[in-house]
C-alpha cells in the first residue's frame, strides 16, 4: 500500500513573534510542524492560541473571532494582504511574522 506523498509530507514553519506576543509566550520565535500539505496562516494561527492559551488568543482575535486589525500579518516578509488572506497557503520552510503596531512620535 502506498503513501501519497500529500500525506506524508511534513511542513515545517517559523513564526516570529514581537513585543506583547514575545512577553505573553516568553519567546521571539515559535516553530509549528503540520503533517500534510494545505497548512494555511489560518491553521498556523489557531494552532498558536491553542497553545499559548487565553491571553495570548485575546490579543490576537477580536471578539469575532477575527485577527485584530492593528496586527500585520507577514508571510516571508510579504503581507498576506497581498496573498490569499488568511487562506494563505503555507510551505516548508516559511516564515510567519505577527507584527504590532509601530508608535512613534
Amino acid at each position: 500500500m502506498q503513501t501519497h506523498p500529500e500525506v506524508a509530507r511534513r511542513v515545517k514553519v517559523s513564526i516570529r513573534l514581537f513585543t506583547t506576543l514575545r512577553e505573553l509566550t516568553g519567546k521571539g520565535e515559535h516553530i509549528i510542524e503540520f503533517k500534510g500539505g494545505g497548512t494555511t496562516v489560518e491553521s498556523a494561527l489557531r494552532q498558536l492560541t491553542t497553545h499559548y492559551g487565553k491571553e495570548f488568543k485575546t490579543y490576537l482575535y477580536n471578539d469575532k473571532g477575527k485577527v485584530q486589525e492593528y496586527l500585520q500579518v507577514l508571510v516571508n516578509g510579504r503581507s498576506i494582504d497581498l496573498m490569499e488572506g488568511f487562506n494563505t497557503k503555507l510551505k516548508d520552510g516559511d516564515q510567519l511574522a505577527i507584527v504590532p503596531p509601530i508608535g512613534g512620535g
